[in-house]
């Protein structure tokens, strides 16, 4: 078995010494199938050789992964043309598996494109596109290295050639069709006349499913071309042998029939390919949304019209009136209103004055602001959505293993249908060996998996371009499926339910004056980025206090922090900070704290010299939409939780304002994830809502991670929905879309099987006997047609569709 050995090398991040080289080594020598395994800690790569019939490479790096260290991947999208049906999408992903260094595949057959994950040291691009091209499909490019107005043409070209086939095909075959059944004797001989006029046409319009039908078969594969090959072969073969004698007699007549439904087919993958093109618009909306040009000011003042490439960070960007802002940035001077609902889908604009943060894409609209480039390129905040959404779009939610399944089996199964009715009728019913050629036609053509291929791929394509459009992003299909199973939401106090931005609202000082307790606490919290912190020295700052430096500062991960101010120790925090360090809180000093508690403020507790010396008050403000989010999630009959690090008191008094009635308080920010496992646990599909910088552990621990982050880099890596505004009612619409989505997925699979489980048994004659109904071979493909581009209409229904919770925002705001 020598021979069969494979060599992979892995590219590794994350390694910090050489024991972590060996902690690696030693793990992928723990697998079954790997013979050696060598980790060289400076190149940081492994090299394995494997046993692929026992471990394949996607495990040695899950493995990797699962050892704490990352494994460095490209992906790459790369664009197939010439897909017709989801054989083919099983044949493309099963050629490129076989690639050594590839991990994974999905081909999505609406979008017509291979979303490919691989070793860069194990492979390329150009041998996946020789593998596409041996098979016989078109490589078309990598996804961005195609302008849009190219790949606009070739879509239009493609159209085009299907469009004239199948005018061609109804142009000669009609007239014919009409002669026929009028009864119009002509004076010549008419099987040799239809030979003659039907034969160049019905090469010219059934050549692309010859030729497709061809290379399946020379890959050892059966798709959907094959079987439609045998159907209107047989049709033109039989037609050729009657009117020459051979075999068969002058009333095996298919010309007109062979040419028509080959005209049918055509024009059913015309009318599949121009929906096709539609479900992934968002994408092509989201990249309209770049701007080419960018007015920049150079050193000596001039201004320069530049390509966005050319724009640097740090550069300074002027934006007029009704001009696209073509890069993220922030405003340095001027005043303006920016149009931002193509990137939140929040339609009143924002006003942006200096030190606010701009976006890329978005239209300036009534000022002139000058703003300093702060992210250019993939780096820009659009760059990312549209990166994320396409790898969405290229994901499969698991609900797609039936449709996979089932397509399997599909051909060889209509394939022993159609011959074994073929047998029954003519040789045991003794029909015609005209009627049983016409059943055998017709269950060829009738027949379609198009429509279980196309059911999951368009609709979450379509779905997940209607959320980016919402402002709601959602990143993978399993998100989806998982989505609609949720039982309990969890959210985060500080920063998701609340502004995050508290203000200090009581100051009490025991052993000295209110002044001189603010002022000394602020000194220490200056040092700190916490939002209690920022609240306690804005209100310094406020009351134009002097500030003192602080020295050897210390945080304690939710409990609060120390520092010496002078030769004063002062320690900031709660009651476990005071707790753990031996500090009194007498009886009525606990009697102040619990009224701040029970008006759900913050109590935070400012201890000097080991003496409890004054309390702070402090409150967060709720956020605009959240009691009204939190409503809508218990309308659905989901349990609703807030976790906070606040004590028991004050978590209540808030979660009873918002109302929520059940709350997991004094929780560390380290324990969030923990709680999260104990939920699931106990059988809850948890989704977490957090803000997505410090509640990245419970975000992936969660079933579902929804981060609100305004489309920063942690948010977008944290969660599997993320939220562009911040706004908890998108929240609730992001669960409302999965859920449709879900829907209009089983919808399709249903309409789907149904099709074939129907029109199957009647193209088999199976009417016939009791009602005298049978399928004409050119019905069957006119019926083949609609049902693939029934499955596509209904996914893009979807994008008119809006969820309840984002009507509701909707109706609040106008």
């Amino acid at each position: 078995m020598a021979n069969s050995k494979k060599k992979a090398e892995i590219k590794i991040s994350g390694m910090h010494c050489a024991s972590c080289a060996l902690n690696v080594e030693k793990t992928l020598q723990g697998l079954e199938g790997v013979e050696e395994a060598q980790v060289n800690f400076g190149t940081e790569k492994a090299t394995v050789e494997y046993d692929p019939e026992k471990v394949e490479l996607q495990k040695l790096e899950k493995s990797v992964e699962e050892a704490g260290y990352g494994v460095v991947n490209q992906q790459v999208v790369i664009k197939v043309g010439g897909m017709t049906c989801a054989m083919c999408v099983q044949a493309i992903e099963g050629v490129l598996k076989k690639i050594d260094g590839i991990s994974q595949v999905n081909v999505n057959l609406a979008a017509e494109k291979a979303y490919v994950t691989y070793n860069p040291q194990m492979t390329s691009v150009t041998e996946m596109k020789e593998a596409i091209e041996n098979l016989g499909y078109e490589y078309l490019g990598v996804e961005g290295e195609l302008l849009e107005d190219q790949e606009e043409k070739l879509r239009e070209a493609d159209l085009k050639d299907k469009r004239n086939r199948f005018i061609v095909a109804f142009v000669f075959s009609i007239p014919l069709m009409v002669l026929m059944y009028s009864g119009i004797m002509l004076p010549f001989n008419m099987s040799y006349f239809m030979l003659v006029v039907t034969i160049l046409p019905f090469i010219y319009v059934s050549y692309p499913i010859f030729s497709a039908a061809y290379r399946s078969l020379q890959n050892r594969s059966l798709n959907m071309d094959v079987m439609y090959s045998m159907g209107i072969g047989v049709a033109f073969v039989s037609s050729i042998l009657g009117t020459f004698n051979l075999v068969l007699t002058p009333e095996f007549m298919f010309y007109e029939t062979a040419l028509m439904l080959a005209g049918f087919l055509m024009l059913g993958r015309w009318m599949e390919a121009r929906a096709k093109g539609r479900t992934g618009t968002a994408i092509k909306k989201l990249i309209g949304l770049q701007a080419k040009t960018a007015l920049v000011l150079r050193e000596d003042g001039v201004e320069t019209i530049v390509p966005v490439e050319e724009v640097m960070v740090g550069d300074t960007v002027l934006v007029k009136p009704g001009d696209k802002i073509p890069v993220d940035g922030k405003v340095i001077s001027g005043e303006s209103y920016v149009d931002e609902s193509m990137i939140t889908g929040e339609p009143i604009p924002s006003l942006k004055i200096a030190g606010s943060s701009v976006v890329g894409g978005t239209i300036n609209q009534n000022g002139v602001l000058n703003f300093q480039a702060g992210k250019i390129g993939r780096d820009t905040v659009l760059a990312q959505i549209i990166k994320l959404v396409e790898s969405a779009q290229g994901s499969k939610p698991p609900v797609q293993r039936i449709a996979d399944q089932a397509v399997t089996y599909f051909i060889p199964t209509v394939l022993t249908v159609a011959i074994v009715a073929f047998l029954v009728w003519y040789f045991l019913l003794g029909s015609t060996l005209l009627f049983g050629l016409t059943v055998l036609i017709s269950i060829l053509v009738v027949a379609c998996p198009c429509a279980l291929g196309l059911a999951t791929p368009t609709a979450v394509t379509v779905g997940i371009g209607r959320g980016a459009e919402l402002g709601i992003l959602v990143k993978n299909g399993e998100a989806l499926e998982i989505s609609e199973k949720l039982t309990t939401f969890l959210f985060d106090k500080t920063g998701t339910l609340t502004k995050g931005k508290p203000e200090v609202t009581n100051i009490i000082g025991i052993t000295m004056d209110d002044k001189y307790l603010l002022e000394l606490a602020a000194s220490v919290e200056s040092n700190s980025q916490h939002p209690l912190a920022k609240a306690i020295v804005t209100k310094a700052q406020d009351n134009d206090l002097n500030l003192h430096e602080a020295e050897e500062f210390n945080t304690f991960g939710g409990k609060g922090v120390s520092a010496m101010v002078g030769r004063k120790n002062v320690l900031i925090g709660n009651r476990t900070l005071l707790n753990d360090n031996g500090i009194l809180i007498q009886d009525t000093e606990e009697e102040l704290i619990s009224k701040l508690e029970e008006e759900g403020k913050t109590a935070v507790l400012v201890a000097v010299d080991n003496l409890l010396s004054g309390i702070l008050g402090v409150a967060d403000t709720l956020k605009e939409n959240t009691p009204q989010a939190i409503s809508e999630l218990k309308k659905m009959g989901l349990e609703v939780v807030m976790i906070t690090g606040d004590n028991k008191r004050t978590a209540e008094a808030i979660a009873n304002r918002i109302g929520i009635d059940k709350v997991m308080a004094g929780v560390l920010p380290e324990d969030k994830s923990a709680e999260v496992k104990r939920l699931q646990d106990k059988g809850e599909v948890v989704a977490f809502v957090g803000d997505g910088i410090n509640d990245a552990p419970a975000l992936a621990q969660a079933d579902v991670g929804i981060a609100i982050g305004g489309g920063t880099d942690v948010a977008i890596e944290s969660g599997e929905i993320v939220l562009i505004k911040d706004d908890l009612l998108d929240a609730v619409a992001g669960v409302q879309l999965s859920s449709k989505v879900m829907g209009r997925i089983k919808l399709n699979l249903f309409w789907a099987f149904a099709y074939n489980v129907i029109l199957i048994p009647v193209a088999a004659g199976l009417l016939y006997p009791s009602f005298g109904i049978t399928f004409r071979p050119e019905y069957a493909g006119l019926a083949m047609a609609l049902s693939s581009v029934t499955v596509v209409t209904l996914s893009l229904l979807l994008k008119g569709y809006l969820p309840p919770s984002k009507k509701l925002e909707l109706r609040d705001s106008s």
